[in-house]
C-alpha cells in the first residue's frame, strides 16, 4: 500500500532555523529540490544498489542515468524486474504535455525509456495530453496546442524508439480507446481524494477535475489490448507521481496490476533555481534552437563558480550547485571525466568559462544531429500513431 502523502508540496527546514520551500506538483516545479525529502513526502522508495545490480544482471550494464542518480526513486521497479524474469514482459508508458517546444530536460527520461525498450524488448505507449494542456493553460488556444502536439511528436520519434513497438496516443484523437477505461477509474475516485492528491479547489475548472482518469487510462490499456493482466512501468519525472499514486489505489479493485514507476530528477535550468522550463526559454536548450542561440545560452548560464577568477583559484567552485556541471555530467562527459571536472572545480583549477565552452560545443553538436533525425521523423508520423489492433 502506498503511503499517503501530505500534499504535492514539499518543505524542508534548514539547520539555520529558517525554512526553505520548494514546490513539486504535476503542473509546477519551483525552488531548490531536496530529493530525499521528496521521497519521504511522496512515499516512494530510493533506487538501491541491489536494484541496480538486478538491472545489471539482466542487461549486462547499469545505465549512467541510474548509476549517477538521475533516476533516483521508484514504486515497484524491483517487482517489475521480477515479473520480467518470470516471463511476464512489461509494457512501458510515458508521456508529454504539449504546451511548448521540447528541450533537453524533456529528452532525458525519454532516452532512458528508449534504453529500457531496447534492453527488455518492451512495447511502449507514449501519451500526449493535449486535452490537459488546453484545459490548464489560460493563454494557449486549441490551435497552439495542436501545433505543439505536432512538433513534439517529431521530437519523440527522433529519440529513436522502435517503430514496431511504439505507439503515440493523442488524447483528443484517440479518446475512444481511453474513455471506457477512464470512466471505470473515475467511478472509483471521490472528489475528496482528487482534491487531496491534486490540490483542486473551487476555482479549478471542471475539465481539470475530470482529467486525471484520462492520464491513468494507459496504465491499464495494455491489459485490454493483450486480454490479460500486463505489468506496466512508467519512467517519468517525479512531478507526475500523484497521477500514478491515484491509479495504484484503484488498480486492484479494477482487476489490474498496479503500475510500477521509476522517477527522474529534473535537469536544472540555466538560471539560479528550478528545473529547465519551456515557459522560461532562457533557462532551457531546445531541440529547435539555432547554434548561435545555444552558444549564447551556454556562455551566459549561471554557474557554481566564484565572482572573480582570483577567488575561483583561491576558494574553488561548487559544481553540485552548478547547472552547467549537471548538463555536462548527464549528457556529454563520461563518468570519469565528470568526476575529474568536479575535483578540478572544487580545487580552483578549473574556470567556469571552460565548462561553459564545453557545454556550448557539446549541446550544439547534439542538437544539430537531433534535428537531422527530427526532419526524417516527418515521413513516419502515421506509423507511430496508436492503433489497438497493431499492438
Amino acid at each position: 500500500m502506498d503511503r499517503e502523502p501530505n500534499s504535492s508540496f514539499a518543505t524542508t527546514d534548514n539547520a539555520g532555523g529558517h525554512e526553505d520551500e520548494f514546490k513539486v506538483t504535476p503542473w509546477e516545479v519551483e525552488g531548490e529540490i531536496d530529493y530525499n525529502r521528496l521521497i519521504e513526502k511522496f512515499g516512494t522508495q530510493s533506487i538501491t544498489t541491489e536494484i541496480m545490480e538486478k538491472v545489471k544482471s539482466m542487461t549486462g550494464e547499469i545505465h549512467p542515468m541510474l548509476k549517477l542518480g538521475y533516476f533516483f526513486s521508484h514504486r515497484d521497479f524491483d517487482w517489475i524486474l521480477d515479473k520480467q524474469k518470470s516471463g511476464e514482459n512489461f509494457y512501458l508508458y510515458t508521456g508529454r504535455g504539449p504546451s511548448g517546444m521540447v528541450h533537453m530536460g524533456h529528452l532525458m527520461p525519454w532516452m532512458f525509456t528508449k534504453y529500457l525498450q531496447d534492453k527488455f524488448n518492451s512495447k511502449l505507449l507514449f501519451q500526449l495530453t493535449d486535452d490537459e494542456k488546453f484545459l490548464y493553460s489560460h493563454d494557449r488556444s486549441r490551435k497552439e496546442i495542436e501545433h505543439y502536439t505536432r512538433e513534439n511528436i517529431l521530437d519523440i520519434i527522433a529519440v529513436g524508439f522502435n517503430p514496431d513497438k511504439t505507439r503515440i496516443i493523442i488524447d483528443t484523437r484517440h479518446i475512444q480507446h481511453l474513455y471506457p477505461i477512464a470512466t471505470e477509474i473515475a467511478k472509483k475516485i471521490t472528489f475528496s481524494t482528487a482534491k487531496a492528491v491534486f490540490g483542486f479547489s473551487n476555482s479549478t475548472n471542471i475539465g481539470m477535475i475530470g482529467f486525471p482518469p484520462i492520464q491513468a487510462a494507459p496504465c491499464f490499456l495494455p491489459s485490454i489490448i493483450e486480454g490479460r493482466q500486463v505489468p506496466v512501468l512508467i519512467p517519468a519525472a517525479i512531478d507526475q507521481d500523484p497521477y500514478w499514486r491515484m491509479t495504484r489505489d484503484v488498480a486492484d479493485r479494477l482487476g489490474y496490476y498496479k503500475p510500477a514507476q521509476i522517477h527522474s530528477k529534473f535537469l536544472p535550468g540555466l538560471g539560479m533555481l528550478g528545473k529547465m522550463s519551456s515557459s522560461k526559454p532562457e533557462t532551457a536548450i531546445f531541440t529547435s534552437d539555432e547554434p548561435e542561440t545555444i552558444e549564447k545560452k551556454s556562455l551566459t548560464a549561471f554557474t557554481g563558480g566564484q565572482a572573480t577568477i582570483s577567488l575561483q583559484k583561491q576558494l574553488g567552485g561548487n559544481p553540485l550547485g552548478c547547472p552547467v556541471f549537471w548538463y555536462l555530467r548527464y549528457f556529454f562527459d563520461t563518468e570519469k571525466q565528470s568526476d575529474e571536472r568536479m575535483v578540478l572545480c572544487k580545487s580552483g583549477n578549473l574556470m567556469c568559462g571552460e565548462c561553459k565552452g564545453d557545454l556550448a560545443k557539446g549541446a550544439k553538436s547534439f542538437i544539430v544531429e537531433f534535428k537531422k533525425r527530427r526532419q526524417k521523423a516527418e515521413n513516419v508520423v502515421e506509423k507511430f500513431m496508436f492503433d489497438a489492433k497493431e499492438m
